[in-house]
């Protein structure tokens, strides 16, 4: 954790679109600084900007956007940013890195309580795990489909579902959906995930695909391994008399 008293901060400023090693370069520096214990950083994305090339970028004009300015951001004692200096002057590239004095006058952090080391069981069975595949956009009854078979499935006493938002995908009509970053599409993949025993999967199946009209369900034998928590032990309270 940072001390009070003198530090540096160090601003880097790169492209979006830069890439280093097959990753976007400001995550590849994110992740050096906290593979090297730098105490914090962040990334920030910019609405609009120009650099040494003259060229505007905004998010007015969608062919832009992903060359927009990323600014990062982060205060460390002097020592420690001359050791990460040589590192960061390598993978900049094509961008700005800037270094100023600056004061700690305050750097805390909440402890976070130490939890109770609790026995476990080791519960393993066998099971079916049903995979739903959708269009985001998919309704019915007015509402989001992957929403309305999560209330279905709960009403059903399934166990547990999750739902998963793709980032990039395409069905077997050919299109093509993409997120980005300020840009959402409303129409990206969308998978429920559930696992339960096989009897109350066919029933659920059944319910879901009466549900849908455009889509893919998929089920698959798993084996669970669930770890079960014994609830912590109540220590009684001194100051309550016996009866």
């Amino acid at each position: 954790m940072l001390k009070k008293g003198s530090a540096k901060k160090v601003t880097i400023y790169v492209n979006e679109d830069t890439q280093y090693h097959l990753q976007p370069l400001y995550e590849a520096i994110l992740t050096y600084l906290m593979h090297k214990g730098v105490a914090g950083a962040t990334a920030s994305r910019a609405m609009a900007g120009f650099g040494l090339h003259q060229v505007m970028h905004t998010t007015k004009i969608e062919v832009l956007t992903e060359h927009l300015p990323i600014r990062i951001e982060f205060v460390e004692a002097a020592d420690r940013v001359d050791a990460l200096l040589p590192t960061l002057y390598d993978m900049v590239t094509d961008g700005l890195i800037e270094i100023q004095d600056t004061v700690v006058v305050k750097s805390a952090m909440k402890e976070r309580p130490a939890e109770a080391k609790r026995p476990h069981e080791r519960k393993q069975a066998k099971a079916k795990l049903l995979r739903i595949y959708m269009g985001e956009a998919d309704r019915w009854n007015g509402e989001p489909l992957y929403d309305a078979i999560v209330k279905q499935l709960r009403m059903m006493d399934i166990s547990g579902a999750t739902v998963y938002r793709g980032i990039l995908g395409y069905g077997t009509k050919g299109h093509t959906h993409k997120e980005r970053f300020l840009h959402m599409s409303h129409d990206m993949p969308i998978m429920i995930a559930v696992i339960d025993a096989a009897e109350k999967l066919e029933q659920a199946t059944d319910t879901i695909e009466s549900m849908m009209q455009d889509g893919l369900i998929v089920t698959s034998d798993v084996d669970i391994i669930r770890l079960v928590h014994s609830p912590l032990t109540e220590v009684p309270d001194a100051a309550q008399p016996s009866s």
